[in-house]
């Protein structure tokens, strides 16, 4: 299992997380390859079923990042994304999927090292976690 590399995407928010990803980048800070990021303007935007499809399609792990509170470009899309969220990690569990397999955080557009010590971590708990089993659906 050594050698297992989980697919994660991780959905970010275009003024914080994806800055703090680049800075991170411009830094030279690595973090683990593994990790696919979606840039959306605000994570405000995201509806569960994008979280759903992606384990559907084969993500091991959803990580989605975002302003911190009182931070939002769009005031407050990042407190709708925590409501949805929550929302989401219910359909993940009725899903089968483990709900550590989706994370929310706040990473500030200044914090290049918390981003890449948040994607470590996630990745290190996805690994710990294994693959996802692939399920069948029942469609009703």
């Amino acid at each position: 299992m050594d050698d297992y590399r989980p697919k994660i995407v991780a959905m970010v928010c275009n003024w914080c997380t994806y800055t703090a990803a680049d800075l991170a980048g411009t830094s030279r800070l690595e973090y683990p390859a593994e990790i696919r990021l979606v840039r959306l303007m605000c994570t405000g935007m995201i509806d569960p079923k994008y979280i759903i499809k992606a384990f559907l399609d084969g993500a091991d792990g959803v990580f989605i990042g975002g302003c911190h509170p009182g931070d939002c470009h769009y005031i407050d899309g990042n407190i709708k994304a925590k409501n949805r969220i929550r929302g989401a990690a219910s359909l993940v569990e009725q899903f089968g999927f483990e709900p550590d397999r989706l994370r929310l955080t706040w990473i500030g557009a200044s914090e290049g090292p918390e981003f890449q010590e948040h994607m470590r971590d996630f990745t290190e708990t996805i690994k710990a976690l294994g693959p996802v089993q692939t399920q069948e659906l029942m469609v009703l």
